[in-house]
C-alpha cells in the first residue's frame, strides 16, 4: 500500500471563494444532484424493476452506499481546500494517486458532453411547449417531431451551445456571484413545480393503479438483479464517482459539520426522484401508457399524456422548465468541477479556465449528438458513439470503478481518522465508527458487486 498521509489539518487556501451559508452549499449540491437521472432513468428502473419494492432498495442503499461515498468527496475537499486532483495531492505527495482525480476529469467532461445535449433537449421541448408544437398530436405524431428533431445537426447543435453558453456565464461569475445565486433561486422553484405537477397527476382519472405499482412493494420481486441495480440508481442519482462534488466541499466552511449537509442532500434528491414518480406512474395509468420507456419518456411518452390533458399546454411548459432548471443546476456543478482542476492544477483564471472547458465540452458533445444523424453510422463495439460513451465508458466504467477507488483509497490507504476529523468538525451529526465501518468493509464489497455485473451485462449484451 501506498504510504499513509499524516492526520495533521491541511489548511485551506485563505483567498480562496466560499459559500455564503451552510443552506446555500446544500442547495447548490442538491441541484448538482437532481438532474436526467431523476426523471428518466428512475421511472424507468422502478418499472423495470418491480416498482416500489426497487424504491425500497434504492432509499437503503442511498443511505448506505451513496450517503458515505458523497460524505467522503465533501470531506476531501473541505480539507484541502481544493480540487480532486489537488487534492489527492496534498494527501498522498509522491503518489500516483493524483492519477484518479484526472481520470475524473475525463469522466466529468465526457458526461458534461452529452449531458449538456441532452439538457439542451429540455429547452428545446420547452420552447416546443409554450409555442403549443403538440396540441392535438398522437403518440407517432410526437415521436416523429422528436425523430426529426434529434436527427437535425443544425438543431441539437445549437441547443447544445445554448445549453453550455447559460452554464458558462454562470460558472464564470464564480462561487457567491454565479452558482450560489443562481441555486438559491432555482431549487425552491424547482420543487414547487414538482410538488404542483404532482398533485395534478395523482388526480387523474385512474392514476390510482400507477399509485398501487410506485407505493405497493411487492416482495417476490426483490432478487439479485433488483439489489445491484438499487446500488446503481443511488450512486447514479447522487453524481459522486468522479470526485466532481469534491469542488464544492473545497467552497465550505467548517461551522458545521459534513454529517447533516450529506444527509440533507441526500433527502433532498430522494424527495425529488419520489415527487417524479407521483408525476410519472399516476399520468401514465391514466392514459394507459408504458411508463418504464427510459428516455423517450421524456420527450415521447410525456408529451403525448401532456397533449391529451385539460390545459396540457401549460401543464408541459411547467414540467420542461422545471427539467431544464434541474439540468442547469446539473451541468453547473460538473463545469465547476472540470474548471477547478484547470485553476487549481494548471493555474489558469476562472473567466478563461471556463471557456476553455466549454470550448473542449462543445467539441465532445458535437459528437455526442450528431450520433443520432449524420454519425448514425458510426458505432464503437455495435454501439453509438452516445450509447458507447453514456452506457459503456461512463455510466458502467468511470463511474463505478472511480468511487470504487475512492472508497479503497479513504478506508485501506488514508487512515480514515483523516476524514473522520474533517467530518466531524463543527456542529451537528457525528459519524465516527460507522463511518469507518461502511468506507472500509460494506462500501467498497458492494460497489465491486456493482461494478463486476455491470460489465456482465456488457458482455452478455
Amino acid at each position: 500500500m501506498s504510504k499513509e498521509v499524516s492526520t495533521a489539518k491541511v489548511t485551506p487556501p485563505g483567498q480562496r471563494e466560499q459559500f455564503g451559508s451552510r443552506i446555500a452549499f446544500v442547495l447548490a449540491s442538491m441541484g448538482g444532484a437532481i438532474g436526467l437521472g431523476n426523471v428518466w432513468k428512475f421511472p424507468y428502473m422502478v418499472g423495470r424493476y418491480g416498482g416500489a419494492a426497487f424504491i425500497v432498495v434504492y432509499i437503503i442503499a442511498l443511505l448506505v452506499i451513496g450517503a458515505p461515498v458523497l460524505m467522503t468527496e465533501f470531506a476531501i475537499g473541505r480539507k484541502t481546500g481544493t480540487s480532486y486532483t489537488s487534492a489527492l495531492k496534498q494527501l498522498l505527495p509522491g503518489t500516483k494517486w493524483y492519477l484518479l482525480g484526472i481520470i475524473g476529469v475525463i469522466a466529468l467532461t465526457l458526461t458534461l458532453g452529452f449531458y449538456g445535449g441532452i439538457a439542451g433537449w429540455t429547452a428545446a421541448y420547452l420552447i416546443k411547449s409554450v409555442t403549443g408544437a403538440f396540441v392535438g398530436m398522437d403518440a407517432a405524431q410526437v415521436g416523429g417531431v422528436f425523430g426529426e428533431f434529434i436527427a437535425d445537426p443544425v438543431q441539437v447543435i445549437f441547443w447544445l451551445a445554448f445549453m453550455l453558453i447559460i452554464t458558462t456565464f454562470v460558472v464564470v461569475r464564480g462561487v457567491k456571484g454565479g452558482i450560489e445565486k443562481v441555486c438559491n433561486v432555482l431549487l425552491p422553484v424547482l420543487f414547487v413545480m414538482i410538488i404542483f405537477l404532482a398533485i395534478r397527476s395523482v388526480l387523474l382519472p385512474g392514476a390510482g393503479a400507477g399509485l398501487e405499482f410506485y407505493l405497493m412493494p411487492k416482495i417476490e420481486n426483490l432478487n439479485g438483479e433488483t439489489i445491484v441495480a438499487g446500488v446503481g440508481q443511488a450512486l447514479f442519482t447522487l453524481g459522486v464517482g468522479a470526485g466532481n462534488l469534491v469542488i464544492y466541499g473545497s467552497y465550505l466552511d467548517r461551522k458545521k459539520s459534513l454529517g447533516s449537509s450529506t444527509i440533507m442532500v441526500g433527502l433532498g434528491d430522494t424527495m425529488a426522484a419520489i415527487l417524479f414518480g407521483f408525476i410519472i406512474f399516476p399520468a401514465c395509468a391514466s392514459f394507459g401508457i408504458e411508463a418504464g420507456m427510459g428516455p423517450p419518456l421524456v420527450f415521447i411518452t410525456l408529451p403525448t399524456i401532456f397533449a391529451q390533458m385539460k390545459f396540457g399546454m401549460l401543464f408541459s411548459t411547467i414540467f420542461f422548465l422545471l427539467l431544464f432548471f434541474a439540468c442547469l443546476t446539473s451541468t453547473i456543478c460538473i463545469m465547476e468541477a472540470i474548471v477547478g482542476f484547470f485553476t487549481d492544477e494548471l493555474k489558469i483564471e476562472r473567466k478563461k479556465a471556463t471557456i476553455i472547458v466549454a470550448l473542449i465540452v462543445f467539441a465532445v458533445g458535437v459528437l455526442m449528438m450528431l450520433s443520432f444523424g449524420l454519425l448514425s453510422g458510426v458505432s464503437i463495439f455495435g454501439r453509438s458513439i452516445f450509447d458507447f460513451t453514456n452506457d459503456v465508458l461512463v455510466s458502467a466504467i468511470l463511474l463505478p470503478l472511480g468511487a470504487l477507488m475512492m472508497i479503497i483509497l479513504v478506508g485501506w490507504v488514508i487512515k480514515p481518522k483523516v476524514l473522520v476529523d474533517e467530518i466531524n468538525l463543527g456542529e451537528g451529526i457525528k459519524f465516527n465508527r460507522l463511518y469507518v465501518v461502511l468506507v472500509k468493509y460494506i462500501v467498497p464489497v458492494v460497489i465491486a458487486a456493482v461494478f463486476v455485473q455491470l460489465v456482465v451485462n456488457l458482455i452478455s449484451a
